[in-house]
């Protein structure tokens, strides 16, 4: 196999299985800037593939081949909705952060799957006849070498997903928005001082992470699964905090993480058609995304700093 064949068929498998992992992990970046720890990003990836499954069942006469399009939106909404549990708690009433995520994180998985055999009679949903599906970027997959291998056979929702990550860099570091979000994440009493509503940049923030979250957890059923159970979306939201992590809580550092986990996802698909993998026993490709993730965290945790206020709730007059 030539390297570009092998490029071929990694890079575009790479993207595919990182956008719901760069999707969260942005979500993750935003509430965490703030200094509001969101362990819950798992519950709400459930929750967003579980909207983005049902909507998609329910109305794919009516839209059609939008109806993908239409699902993502209404799960990134609904999500951002179940994100204010998250908010109340950890902004509101200074609930542990930590717990309040765990507890994010069991609600959404019993609530989708009660539901789920409530209005379906059994463990899982049906398959969704309307999905997201690979397509050439326009004039871009024209392009000699680099076209055929970033820019064919692509899913859309990866472009969007990098794209995303560049506007939340923009959005954080380039505007007056962000720089109030990062202050009440490093020194909340002097952004208050300033003028900046604390606990509304947190509300903000957490519900900016619910909304992505969700994203991230529709896309994934929608172009990888394709239906929704309990077993939809096993570790992505803990993997996509390891990439918050990783990449020091810096949108661009979080997508960076995000491809790399992305990609030990995908060598288990490819592996069959790489010659030095594809003697590899099966179990341990599939093990391989989280033993990368424990591993890179083990070498990069201790030179990584959270925003200062991280976990910590704000009371008006102290730090």
């Amino acid at each position: 196999m030539s390297l570009f064949d092998l490029l071929q068929s990694i890079i575009p498998q790479a993207l595919f299985f990182s956008a719901p992992l760069i999707f969260t992990a942005l979500g993750g970046v935003f509430s965490e800037r703030s200094g509001v720890i969101n362990i819950g990003l798992e519950g709400l990836m459930v929750m967003g593939a579980f909207v983005g499954i049902v909507f998609n069942l329910t109305f794919a006469d009516v839209f059609g081949s939008w109806t993908p399009w239409v699902s993502i939106i209404a799960a990134a909404v609904i999500s951002a909705i179940f994100s204010l549990i998250h908010a109340v708690a950890a902004v509101s009433f200074r609930a542990d952060q930590v717990v309040s995520g765990v507890a994010i994180n069991f609600l959404a998985l019993g609530l989708g799957v009660f539901l789920t055999k409530q209005w379906y009679g059994k463990g899982q949903t049906d398959i969704v006849s309307q999905q997201f599906f690979t397509s050439d970027i326009p004039l871009l997959a024209d392009i000699p070498i680099i076209g055929a291998i970033f820019f064919q056979g692509i899913y859309l929702t990866s472009y969007v997903a990098v794209a995303l990550a560049f506007a939340a860099w923009l959005v954080l570091y380039k505007t007056p928005f962000g720089l109030r979000l990062r202050s009440v994440g490093e020194h909340p009493m002097a952004a208050d001082t300033n003028g900046i509503n604390v606990p509304r940049m947190r509300y903000i923030a957490v519900i900016l992470s619910g909304a992505l979250g969700g994203l991230g957890g529709s896309v994934f059923a929608l172009t990888i699964v394709l239906n929704f159970s309990h077993a939809t979306i096993v570790g992505q939201g803990f993997m996509s905090l390891a990439a918050v992590i990783f990449g020091k809580w810096h949108p661009l550092g979080a997508m960076g993480a995000a491809l790399f986990f992305g990609f030990a996802q995908s060598l288990s698909v490819i592996s069959g058609g790489v010659p030095f993998l594809e003697d590899v026993p099966q179990v341990f490709l599939l093990i391989a995304p989280y033993v990368l993730t424990i591993l890179a965290l083990a070498g990069f945790i201790g030179r990584a700093e959270a925003p200062k206020a991280n976990g910590e709730p704000y009371i008006k007059g102290t730090r």
